[in-house]
C-alpha cells in the first residue's frame, strides 16, 4: 500500500486516503470498475427525462434539504475536509461550507427568474416576437479537484441539478472520502435514482467512461494538460466543456495603496488554503516607492503564520495534500536560489512535522526566468517585485499564459478601475483578492491556459442549459403573404433594393428612397409581380 494509492482486496481494489498532516491512513473507497461506471452513466441517462419534467418548486425543494443537512452535518463535513485534505477547519468553514450554504440558498430564490423565458426585441420584424427558452442539457460530467474538494464540485452539482440536468461525479483521488460525503448529503433527501451518481474512480477512467456519446456537457476543473486532454476526448462527440484549469494570478501594488491593507492581503491571498488555490497570489509586482515597507511588512506577517496539523483550532496553514505537490514547490523554490533569489523566510521543508508540510515561504530579487515566477506554483511561495511604474506591472502581470484572477491595490479606486481594465484576467478585484468565488452573484473562470466557460452567477447557470430560440408570427391567418415568399420578379428585387437604400447613411437619400419604395407599392403593377 503506497500513500495517497491503493489496496487490494477480496472485493476489489480501493483508494486508500491519508491524513496529509500525519499521515495515517483515515479511510478507504472502493474502486468501481469500467462497467459499474457505465451503468451510473446509464442510470443518469435514464433518469434525465423525469428530472428535468419535474417542477423547478420541485428541484428546489430538493437542494434546500441537501443545504438543511449540510448545516446538520456541518461539524462532521469541516472535519473530514480537514483530515482528508489538510486545510484547517475554520478555512474549511468559511471557504467551503458557508460558501455552498449561501449558494444554494441564492440560486434556489433566483433560478426561476434567470431560467424564465426571455424575450427578444426585433427591431424590423413587426407583426413577429422571438424568445429564448432555456432547457437542460441532459446528463452532465462534473470533475472536481483535490484543492477545494467540497465547494468546487457542489457549486457545479447544484447549479446543474438545479437546470434539471443529472449528473455524474467524480471527485479527485486524493479526496474520495469527501467525495462520498457529498454522496451521502444527496441519498439524505432521497433525490431520485440516477439523478446524483458518484464516480470512484482514476483519472485514466475518465475519458472511458464519463466523455462519451451518452454525456452532453463536461465540467472539469484541474491542470491545463489534464483540461486539454478531457477536451481533445469531448471534442470527438461534441461535446462542450467548462474547463477551468488554474493560474499564476499577480497582485499590483500601487504607491498610494494602503500598505497595511495590501501586505495582509498579500499574505492571506498568498498562503489560505497552503497556497493550494488557483487564484493564489504568486506574483506581485510593488511599486519601487513602497516596496520596502511592503516587503518589510509581508515578512513580519509571514513569520507569524502558525503550520500544523488543525487539532483544536491552532494552525493557520496545514500541509500539502500530497508528496507530489510537496516536491514541485522545493523544485521552485531551488530554481529561485539558484538563478539569485532572494529567500527572506521559509525556503526549506518542515521535517520536524511528520506530515507534508512547506512554511510559507517570500522571495525577493525574483524575474520572470523563476520558475516560481512563470509557472503555478500550487503552494505557499510569494515571489515579490519591484517595478518603476504602474505601466510596467501591467506588462509583467500579462506576461503569462494564465489569466483567472488578479488583484490591484490602490487607495484611488478609480485609477484602479482602468488597470483592472488592462489586465488579461477573467476576474480583477481592487483591494481583495480571490475572495469573489465565494460570490454566488459573479462569474467565476479564466482565459487563455486557465481555461474558458464559467462557474457561479447567471452565467454559470447559462452554462447547464441550452438556449433555444422560439419566433412566433402574429399576423393575420387572412394574410397569406410574405416579403420572402414566392414568386421572385425584377420588380421584387428592385423593391427590395430600395428598401435596403433607407439604411444607407444622410437624411435626404432615406427619405428619397423611402418615398420610391413606397411610389412602388402602391403601384397595381408591381403589385401584381411581387404579392
Amino acid at each position: 500500500m503506497s500513500l495517497k494509492g491503493t489496496v487490494t482486496k477480496s472485493d476489489g481494489r480501493y483508494f486508500v486516503s491519508i491524513n496529509p498532516a500525519n499521515l495515517k491512513p483515515i479511510g478507504e473507497v472502493r474502486i468501481m470498475e469500467e462497467a459499474e461506471i457505465k451503468q451510473r452513466v446509464d442510470l443518469a441517462e435514464k433518469a434525465f427525462p423525469a428530472w428535468s419534467g419535474l417542477s423547478l418548486e420541485r428541484r428546489c425543494e430538493y437542494l434546500n434539504g441537501v443545504k438543511d443537512q449540510l448545516i446538520k452535518d456541518y461539524d462532521d463535513i469541516a472535519g473530514i475536509i480537514s483530515q482528508e485534505m489538510g486545510k484547517p477547519r475554520i478555512e474549511a468553514s468559511l471557504a467551503e461550507l458557508m460558501l455552498v450554504v449561501d449558494l444554494i440558498d441564492y440560486f434556489v430564490k433566483k433560478a426561476e427568474k434567470m431560467l424564465a423565458d426571455e424575450p427578444i426585441p426585433l427591431h424590423l420584424a413587426k407583426g413577429k416576437s422571438s424568445k429564448l427558452n432555456y432547457r437542460p442539457y441532459g446528463v452532465i460530467s462534473i470533475i472536481s479537484p483535490w484543492n477545494y474538494p467540497f465547494a468546487i464540485p457542489m457549486s457545479e452539482i447544484v447549479l446543474a441539478l438545479l437546470a434539471g440536468n443529472t449528473v455524474v461525479f467524480k471527485p479527485a483521488s486524493d479526496v474520495m472520502l469527501i467525495g462520498k460525503k457529498i454522496e451521502e448529503l444527496f441519498q439524505a433527501v432521497d433525490l431520485p435514482v440516477g439523478v446524483f451518481n458518484f464516480i470512484a474512480a482514476p483519472g485514466s477512467a475518465v475519458a472511458k467512461s464519463m466523455i462519451g456519446p451518452k454525456i452532453r456537457k463536461v465540467i472539469f476543473t484541474g491542470s491545463v494538460s489534464v483540461g486539454k486532454q478531457v477536451m481533445e476526448a469531448a471534442s470527438r462527440y461534441l461535446i462542450p466543456v467548462v474547463l477551468e484549469l488554474g493560474g499564476k494570478d499577480p497582485m499590483i501594488v500601487c504607491k498610494d495603496a494602503n500598505i497595511e491593507l495590501a501586505a495582509r492581503g498579500a499574505v492571506w491571498g498568498a498562503f489560505t488554503n497552503a497556497g493550494q488555490v488557483c487564484a493564489s497570489i504568486e506574483r506581485v509586482y510593488v511599486m519601487k516607492e513602497v516596496a520596502d515597507e511592503f516587503i518589510e511588512k509581508v515578512v513580519a506577517k509571514t513569520k507569524k503564520i502558525r503550520v500544523g496539523q488543525d487539532t483544536d483550532f491552532n494552525v493557520d496553514m496545514g500541509p500539502m495534500v500530497n508528496e507530489g505537490q510537496l516536491k514541485i514547490i522545493e523544485e521552485h523554490v531551488a530554481d529561485a536560489r539558484q538563478k539569485g533569489a532572494n529567500i527572506l523566510t521559509g525556503g526549506e521543508r518542515l521535517k520536524e512535522l511528520k506530515g507534508f508540510f512547506y512554511p510559507p515561504t517570500v522571495l525577493t530579487n525574483v524575474n520572470h526566468s523563476m520558475k516560481c515566477v512563470s509557472e503555478e506554483t500550487f503552494g505557499p511561495l510569494l515571489p515579490i517585485m519591484a517595478v518603476s511604474s504602474e505601466e510596467e506591472a501591467i506588462r509583467l502581470a500579462n506576461d503569462t499564459v494564465y489569466g483567472l484572477t488578479a488583484s490591484v491595490w490602490t487607495k484611488d479606486r478609480e485609477r484602479g478601475e482602468e488597470i483592472a481594465k488592462q489586465i488579461d484576467a477573467g476576474s480583477v478585484a481592487i483591494n481583495e483578492h480571490a475572495y469573489t468565488y465565494g460570490l454566488p452573484e459573479t462569474p467565476w473562470g479564466g482565459i487563455k491556459d486557465s481555461g474558458m466557460g464559467r462557474t457561479h452567477s447567471k452565467l454559470g447557470l447559462m452554462e447547464m442549459v441550452v438556449p433555444y430560440h422560439i419566433n412566433i408570427d402574429h399576423w393575420p391567418d387572412s394574410m397569406t403573404w410574405r416579403p420572402w415568399f414566392y414568386p421572385y420578379s425584377k420588380e421584387k428585387y428592385e423593391l427590395l433594393k430600395t428598401l435596403t437604400s433607407v439604411f444607407g447613411t444622410g437624411a435626404y437619400a432615406k427619405i428619397k428612397n423611402l418615398a420610391t419604395s413606397t411610389k412602388m407599392l402602391l403601384s397595381s403593377n408591381t403589385r401584381k409581380k411581387i404579392f
